[in-house]
């Protein structure tokens, strides 16, 4: 705690700031002489409490409150004066003074006055900190929600926007994504990563699904891509326990829309392949460049199809796709051991999907030996139906109503900030395998669902007259009414206000 004193009487100061260490301890303790070094000493001090003199040459203490309030409307004042008039107390009221102490007084009046607003103070740091918390976790949920919308082509269009206003990130033109890959088993500081990655600039941190947490860069433009991703992988790599702890970076190359991202996470993924790089990071690029006689267009799209494929459960056209892609190599005459390892990246994010969704393998399947094209078909069959075993194996073991229960706990507490992330622990699935069944069960996305669970909620509330949009803005589970007054007209076509006028002029 620290605590200003402020009198133009230098005793008077000595004396109280006396009382003061000698009765509480932990206390931070400074003069000042007069009101104008008082609001000096305020700028590099930030007092929580001051103890101001009224009476003073100059600058009065009324004057000093008033200004130093301005900047600093946390403090507590305490006027100290040998005038208890009415008109001073007024004064003080209107200056947010919260308490006061005569002259002279007892030793005895000033430690359970100033004792009594330091116990304020105390209460309201515990409350910021609390409520700091509180915000801190909502922030965490929504961003791990963003990114899971973006990198799995789940996007609300009214939302991104929205949330990433909230996160007060400053987003810009270009950005690419760094996947960080985890060894086996790891127990990681999830926020402690958070942080560190804050710290270098504005980005968005992905959940931790399975073995690996995606982050979105934002590119500075004042800054080198590879610099700026040096940076960032040397401060992750720090917060690992160890240079041997298996911890592995994957980059993927800079793109100029977020609706292009997904493509930057894949390949992200794609250069997390060789992890006993002694650097413990790759990009992309890096990978691309050992393939020199494979077009690099059709990759592409073949990547984008892959991906796809295995999100979907089409089982039967993966394995199409990657026969088409092995008998078009070998037409083509391309070498066979760049055609066999671009096959082995192939099946490596294959299974890193699947981590995401919660399937686990036995072992390490992207391991391919065979020696020619013939050999290459029958181990990449062999592999891809071992994946496709567990993926529905996985399938089974989930309950006919799984997404009946979401529903439900969506309606329960659709009032709430509820989270993919929360919905994961209330079910035991992972938010990537929710998203997907809500894509595919139900046509939408999970925000989509919860919104229209609070807009019909809204609209039944609406029906009391005497409730007004604010309160039925955070009974529904929203915390500005301007947002939600643009979610409602996005969902409904009409504002809040408007559709109340219709709805009772029926």
């Amino acid at each position: 705690m620290k605590v200003l004193i402020v009198d133009d009487e230098q005793i008077e100061r000595e004396t109280m700031q006396q009382i003061l260490v000698t009765k509480f301890s932990g206390l931070e303790v400074k003069q000042a002489p007069n009101g104008r070094v008082a609001l000096e000493m305020a700028e590099a001090f930030l007092p929580d409490v001051v103890l101001m003199d009224i009476q003073m040459p100059g600058m009065d203490g009324f004057e000093a409150i008033e200004k130093m309030n301005k900047n600093h409307p946390h403090i507590k004042f305490i006027m100290v004066t040998a005038y208890a008039t009415f008109d001073y107390a007024h004064s003080a009221m209107k200056l947010g003074v919260v308490d006061y102490i005569v002259k002279p007084s007892k030793i005895k009046n000033i430690v359970e006055t100033v004792g009594k607003v330091l116990k304020l103070v105390e209460e309201e740091k515990m409350e910021m900190s609390e409520k700091k918390s509180n915000e801190d976790k909502l922030m965490s949920l929504f961003e791990a929600d963003i990114v899971t919308q973006l990198l799995f082509d789940h996007v609300h269009e009214v939302h991104i926007d929205q949330l990433v206003h909230l996160l007060d990130l400053k987003m810009t033109q270009e950005s690419f994504v760094m996947t960080l890959l985890l060894p086996q088993g790891a127990v990681v500081d999830y926020s402690a990563i958070r942080e560190k990655v804050r710290q270098t600039g504005d980005m968005l941190i992905g959940p931790l699904s399975g073995r690996q947490i995606p982050i979105i860069v934002f590119r500075k433009q004042e800054q080198k891509f590879q610099s700026q991703a040096s940076l960032l992988v040397k401060q992750i790599l720090s917060l690992a326990p160890s240079l041997n702890s298996g911890w592995f970076i994957g980059i993927g190359n800079v793109y100029r829309s977020l609706d292009q991202i997904r493509q930057s996470y894949q390949e992200s993924l794609m250069a997390t392949k060789d992890t006993m790089l002694p650097q413990r990071h790759c990009y992309y690029f890096e990978v691309q460049g050992q393939l020199p006689s494979l077009d690099g267009k059709k990759l592409k799209e073949r990547e984008e199809q892959v991906f796809k494929l295995v999100r979907n459960g089409e089982w039967e056209a993966l394995h199409s796709e990657l026969s088409d892609f092995l008998s078009g190599a070998e037409k083509e005459g391309s070498r066979f051991l760049q055609t066999q390892q671009r096959l082995s990246e192939f099946v490596w994010v294959i299974s890193q999907i699947l981590h995401e969704m919660g399937v686990e393998l036995d072992s390490y399947l992207y391991t391919l030996t065979a020696t020619d094209f013939r050999q290459l078909r029958v181990e990449m069959n062999t592999i891809v139906e071992r994946m496709e075993q567990a993926y529905k194996a996985h399938a089974s073991t989930l309950e006919g109503d799984t997404i009946q229960r979401i529903k439900q706990y969506v309606l329960k507490h659709a009032d709430e900030d509820i989270s993919l992330e929360t919905i994961s622990k209330e079910v035991g699935l992972s938010p990537i395998y929710i998203s997907k069944m809500f894509k595919e069960q139900l046509g939408i996305n999970y925000i989509h669902f919860l919104t229209e669970c609070r807009i019909e909620k809204a609209k039944k509330l609406m029906r009391d007259p005497d409730k007004s949009l604010k309160e039925i803005t955070f009974e529904v589970g929203y915390h500005d009414p301007n947002y939600f007054s643009k979610v409602f007209k996005k969902m409904c076509q009409l504002s809040p206000t408007e559709y109340r006028k219709q709805l009772h002029a029926k």
